[in-house]
């Protein structure tokens, strides 16, 4: 169970460490930690070299988060139906689909690829809870949406929809262990924007304006 966790763990780590946004921008001749926020998330991306190229990195980072915390379900599912009629434990994958959440946001955060440097980890985290969670991460993203579309903060958006996860998930009932997963990865979000939460409180937070390119703020 352990070594199989630890597996797990860092098969999501490495999926999650895959520099999406870093191997975007440099394929376009930017070194996406020298410009705009100097993080290779999706919202940097975009600021910089507009919606096209930020859109493909946001798809890439939740498809890795989903990958990670996927592959240990389809694996179970996998191994059930080789040994159909046969004598075979069914052990739930939830514990190895966590691992792969968890290892998979690290891994975007700080990856072993880009010098331990990397990104926030909510659209990798919310890939994962696509996964896990399906209706609590679709409450999240509808608060992601509300809050971008009243304020224009990505990062205000980004931070309340994080912490409207382990709300939802209390409120539909799931199991205590997915709502403490919830509780850990949204303080993980926040502390991660703490930067953002500071120039929010100053009034000094990059907003996201619709212009045509869609590649500017104010």
């Amino acid at each position: 169970m352990f070594t199989s966790t630890l597996i797990a763990a860092a098969v999501g780590y490495v999926l999650g460490s895959l520099p999406f946004g870093y191997l975007v921008a440099r394929a376009r001749g930017v070194d996406i930690f020298a410009v705009g926020s100097k993080n290779p998330g999706a919202t940097n991306v975009r600021r910089v070299l507009g919606r096209g190229p930020g859109n493909l990195v946001f798809v890439l980072d939740v498809l890795k988060g989903a990958l990670a915390t996927g592959w240990p379900m389809a694996y179970a599912a996998f191994n059930a139906r080789r040994h159909a009629g046969e004598f075979y434990v069914n052990i739930d994958p939830t514990v190895f689909m966590i691992a792969g959440l968890v290892g998979a946001v690290l891994g975007h955060s700080f990856s072993c690829f880009t010098k331990f440097r990397g990104g926030k980890g909510v659209a990798t985290g919310a890939g994962g809870f696509l996964v896990l969670m399906p209706t609590a991460t679709l409450i999240g993203a509808v608060v992601w949406v509300a809050v971008f579309l009243i304020t224009r903060y990505v990062s205000l958006a980004s931070m309340l929809a994080a912490v409207s996860l382990p709300l939802s998930a209390w409120w539909l009932g799931r199991p205590g262990t997915l709502v403490a997963l919830c509780v850990v990865v949204a303080v993980f979000v926040v502390v991660r924007h703490r930067e953002n939460c500071r120039r929010l409180l100053h009034g000094t937070e990059h907003r996201f304006v619709k212009t045509p390119g869609d590649a500017t703020h104010s």
